[in-house]
């Protein structure tokens, strides 16, 4: 297989005049400084509606997109809203940084508008009823159909929740909270038009964003997708299937996500997330993993499964610690798993995110499967090297990147080594001078047997810790907020990636 590469940017971070990057004019502009440039792939972060802590890990849905990436001028467009109506809502006023709470207020209620003023409302107004919108409202009840497994339950939890005022599903009446026959039955008639709604923003996601991917995958560029292990306790998937998850009879969680204590938390990282009653799941065949792995082939070219080494053994700490230093490690499904999956399914393209404690059985794990694995290069150097993640150790079998999302930037993570990593660095790399070494280490990168090479952007804008996507077991700060300046994709760093890209070989051949 060729050698390519990729850049790290979710869509939150795309640039645009709405607080949050979305599926708009600067999203295929993006897709063609890729094409510019070389590149063959637009890795992201998932496309789940962020939930708690603004975090794609912590979904209320993981079949649901995020609906603050629909365009607010596709809706302007399609005459839903004027541009004026758009004005008015507030999305936060700082361009490189996402204002979550004004867009969690904002958007929504714009896009409440909008839906009230389309032809899929429940009571469309009468320039919507004439027949030239037949074939608009079929197209959205046969999505509607074709997504029922799972569109319904997120749909009629996302109206019960407002309903609710946003409390989590553990605090609402006990009968909607069981999901009691009669008064579900009463709940979803009386929230008919609630339900639509949120039926009505997935529809729309999905077609603005299958319009984004068609367009990126004829111009060359395949689009990289993230499919975290784990869902949120408050989400739909718990509601709907307590029975897959490791609940006790109150439908509290018995154990919660998390992993060991290690070089980036000294207590561990506690996730939160409920964790699979693997049991359950193996009776049903994997009916409901099967079902999610689907929909993310559809959605992307390929699928970077988070944690893969939690198939193998997962981490599992007491349901109300403090942090995750109690934990013991359970045995998970294996590959039991992928093997229902591929009989279902045929070849899945997906690169398994192993990074962190690999045993002897998760490296069987992902022999057996054959998916490529990570390296990221930051671990490599520093006070001692560490020939796992050091780029002329890596196997072709691998996906290279300078940091994930979880790693302070390239810059960042440079001005805090020590003197003495920055010695070692240096010498290993062979440098005259400090100056030198951002562009060694992407040389390294590039040079190294990988198939597959991913640079965050931010890596190559060289900017420092303010770009930084997350900093792992912590809330808030600037976790999950970094956009992207669009007046920082000069000529000079379209020709230094394309350059790079054609020094190395990497350049994406259509």
């Amino acid at each position: 297989m060729r050698k390519s590469c990729g850049v790290l940017l979710p869509v939150a971070s795309l640039p645009g005049p709405y607080g949050i990057g979305c599926f708009s004019k600067e999203a295929y502009e993006w897709i063609d400084f890729l094409e510019e440039t070389g590149q063959k792939y637009w890795q992201i972060l998932p496309l789940c509606q962020t939930g708690y802590g603004d975090s794609p890990y912590q979904s209320s849905s993981t079949f649901a997109g995020n609906v603050y990436f629909i365009d607010p001028k596709e809706l302007i467009r399609l005459g839903y809203l004027t541009e004026e109506e758009a004005g008015t809502y507030d999305f936060g006023g700082q361009h490189g940084y996402v204002d979550y709470d004004k867009i969690y207020k904002g958007r929504f209620a714009m896009l409440k508008a909008a839906y009230h003023n389309s032809p899929y409302a429940k009571a469309p107004k009468k320039k919507w009823t004439a027949q030239e919108y037949d074939a608009d409202r079929k197209a959205f009840e046969e999505y509607v159909r074709d997504n029922w497994a799972w569109i319904v339950d997120y749909a009629f939890y996302s109206a019960i929740k407002d309903a609710q005022k946003g409390k989590p599903f553990a605090a609402w009446p006990k009968e909607l909270r069981f999901r009691e026959d009669k008064a579900m039955r009463v709940a979803f008639e009386k929230y008919q038009d609630e339900i639509r709604f949120y039926e009505y923003l997935q529809y729309e996601f999905d077609r603005e964003w299958t319009n984004l991917k068609s367009y990126a995958n004829k111009k060359g560029i395949r689009i990289i997708g993230d499919l975290p292990i784990y869902v949120a306790y408050d989400s739909a998937d718990t509601w709907a299937n307590p029975e897959l998850f490791q609940l006790d009879e109150e439908g509290n969680p018995t154990g919660v996500a998390g992993c060991p204590p290690d070089s980036f938390a000294t207590k561990g990282q506690l996730w939160g997330n409920p964790l699979y009653n693997w049991e359950e799941h193996h009776l049903t065949e994997y009916r409901w993993w099967i079902a999610r792995i689907r929909q993310n082939l559809r959605r992307y070219d390929v699928i970077r499964i988070d944690h893969f080494r939690g198939f193998e053994s997962y981490y599992s700490v007491p349901y109300g610690d403090e942090d995750a230093t109690a934990g013991e490690w359970k045995k998970g499904p294996g590959k039991e798993l992928f093997k229902v999956a591929q009989m279902t399914l045929g070849n899945m393209p997906i690169i398994a995110e192993d990074l962190g404690l690999i045993t002897p059985q998760v490296r069987e794990l992902l022999d057996a499967t054959g998916y490529p694995g990570m390296k990221v290069m930051q671990f490599g150097y520093g006070e001692y090297l560490n020939n796992d993640y050091l780029p002329q150790y890596y196997p072709e079998n691998c996906i290279a990147y300078t940091g994930t999302h979880d790693n302070d930037t390239l810059v960042g993570w440079y001005r805090k080594c020590s003197r003495k990593a920055k010695q070692t660095i240096r010498r290993s790399l062979q440098l005259e001078t400090k100056e030198d070494a951002i562009k060694a280490l992407l040389d390294a990168l590039f040079a190294s047997k990988a198939k597959v090479v991913i640079v965050p952007m931010q890596d190559y804008l060289k900017i420092g810790e303010e770009a930084r996507l997350n900093m792992p077991s912590t809330l808030g700060g600037l976790n999950w907020r970094w956009r992207m300046n669009q007046q920082k994709l000069t000529d000079k760093v379209k020709n230094e990636m394309l350059e790079l890209a054609k020094e190395y070989e990497r350049v994406r051949v259509s």
